[in-house]
């Protein structure tokens, strides 16, 4: 037995540390948090330009035009002022409506292919209330909340869960006009949805544009997760595509405008018997039913939930045993 251990040892103690060295490698990258910057300090780094991920990957920091020209604290003011404006118009809430402050949401529940699906019906008068915020407010990997609490910390009226960045290394990441990301995504699915400063929306190739010329063209958020469901009005998917190795029925998460600050989110319920999911060309159906003429989806499975005035409106699951939240690194909201 000593003669087996000592003519064995260098390789047990090599098979060893290799073991130690993986599970540390796994945890680094799927459990242990890592933070990069709050977003208040991202915020007050740079009213123009903030990358806080390079193309080589460390934590740098861009600041461009960091005191606030007199013309941008005007336009300040009176928005400002309208904001108040529009704080005095009544409000009207309900289980399944908001309307009042520039915002209109009719939630409405529908039943498509087996599958429990939760539609909100979105216009706005402000672009601004279309807005994402990240996980404890801060950027980085592994770092989450669940999409209530994330909905509840930024006063949301609506929140979905979003692209969850924080489970890739690469590929851009721009939230509220702030640019925290622009290393290209690897694989074969490179389409993210660019949200624009007056609320349109239109589908990128991150091959095709660097994530500061999509900023400099006023870009204000990029979700990149995807695939694009309609671009154009017309349908991208088909019925063999589908989200790397997912299931073909899912809990799924999309986002849709019809027009000028009019959108569509869907949520829907999926891995249950009461709710089987939907296929991503399922999916994209629904949203043509309701005229978006540009649709995208969003992280789904677990992580599909939709919160309307503080309530979790769907039955978010991972597996189908337990009705529970999955916690996400990031929400789009309407407020």
């Amino acid at each position: 037995m000593k003669s087996f251990l000592r003519k064995h040892l260098y390789a047990l103690l090599s098979s060893l540390m290799l073991t130690v060295l993986t599970g540390f490698v796994l945890l680094d990258t799927f459990v242990l948090p890592h933070a990069v910057a709050s977003v208040a300090t991202a915020s007050a780094a740079s009213t123009t330009t903030t990358v806080l991920e390079t193309s080589q990957g460390s934590a740098t920091e861009t600041a461009i035009d960091t005191v606030p020209s007199a013309t941008a604290a005007t336009s300040s003011t009176v928005q400002t002022a309208a904001d108040n404006a529009e704080e005095t118009e009544e409000v009207t809430i309900t289980g399944s409506i908001y309307s009042g402050n520039g915002i209109s949401i009719v939630i409405t529940t529908v039943r498509v292919s087996g599958t429990n699906a939760y539609v909100a019906d979105v216009q706005l008068t402000n672009a601004g209330s279309l807005k994402t915020a990240l996980a404890q407010d801060t950027f980085g990997s592994n770092i989450t909340q669940t999409t209530s609490a994330m909905a509840a910390a930024n006063s949301a009226i609506l929140a979905i869960n979003g692209d969850y960045y924080g489970a890739n290394k690469r590929g851009y990441v721009i939230k509220n006009d702030i640019l925290y990301r622009d290393t290209i995504r690897q694989g074969d699915n490179t389409e993210d949805l660019a949200i624009y400063a007056d609320g349109s929306f239109a589908i990128i190739d991150e091959t095709e544009v660097s994530a500061q010329e999509l900023l400099d063209s006023g870009v204000v958020q990029l979700l990149a997760f995807g695939p694009a469901l309609i671009e154009n009005g017309e349908v991208q998917v088909s019925a063999s595509d589908e989200v790397s190795r997912a299931k073909a029925n899912n809990p799924r998460t999309a986002i849709g405008i019809i027009d000028d600050l009019h959108y569509v989110i869907v949520v829907a319920d999926g891995r249950t018997s009461e709710s089987e999911g939907l296929s991503l060309l399922e999916l994209a159906e629904l949203m043509e039913s309701y005229g978006c003429v540009t649709a995208y989806n969003l992280d789904g499975g677990g992580s599909s939930t939709m919160v309307f005035n503080g309530v979790v409106v769907n039955q978010p699951t991972t597996n189908g045993n337990q009705i529970t939240e999955r916690a996400v690194s990031d929400i789009v909201y309407i407020a």
